[in-house]
């Protein structure tokens, strides 16, 4: 079973296959685009963790750029009806920090915007994930008034994708632009995230 596996890059594919030479062999790894594009330039040294994925008629090596991608990776791939493109999707979506806040905020809408997740989905998703994850003992941090139990933020965060979505942009733009978005005003939330997108443009 490869667990890791560390030498030179060289190919990498617009959908995120990479091709890491180890001493004379040359090994095809899936990885999602983010990570391929983190691993730096062709030719150069590179270190990647690998989930082995071994099924009846094929042997899959899934890379990923930290061990905290790969570790909420094969969480996924535990929870029913997420084989390793979907779970791919939602770490592309969700990095693992983003994952665990939407989980223990239990946002739907977030988990709505990786491709070929549905409200249903969705919901079984965080209700699976709870147990696979690991979420902070206390849940998501309490933000706003005194008591408040992270809802009204997490509604915030919820119109801020609701507007965005409003006014045209696709669910990669709004999942890259509200991305370790800082908590505050829905309208100082919904500047910050424009300014991003605009930025990127």
């Amino acid at each position: 079973m490869i667990g890791s596996l560390r030498g030179r890059l060289l190919d990498r594919s617009v959908t995120g296959e990479i091709l890491v030479e180890v001493g004379g062999l040359g090994y095809r790894v899936q990885a999602g685009p983010a990570t391929a594009a983190r691993l730096g330039d062709l030719d150069a040294e590179v270190f990647v963790w690998i989930h082995h994925h071994i099924r009846e008629d094929a042997a899959t090596l899934y890379g990923f750029a930290t061990r905290d991608e790969r570790e909420a990776f094969e969480s996924l791939l535990g929870a029913h009806g997420v084989g390793p493109a979907l779970a791919l999707a939602i770490l592309s979506v969700h990095p693992p920090a983003n994952l665990v806040r939407v989980i223990a905020d239990d946002d739907v809408a977030a988990l709505c915007l990786v491709p070929g997740v549905g409200k249903k989905t969705a919901a079984r998703l965080l209700i699976e994930l709870k147990s696979r994850l690991a979420l902070p003992a206390d849940g998501p941090a309490p933000t706003g008034a005194p008591g408040d139990d992270g809802s009204s933020a997490r509604n915030a965060r919820a119109d801020v994708r609701d507007a965005l979505t409003g006014l045209g942009y696709g669910p990669e733009e709004i999942a890259e632009a509200t991305r370790e978005l800082p908590e505050g005003d829905p309208g100082a939330m919904l500047k910050e995230a424009l300014q991003r997108l605009a930025g990127a443009r």
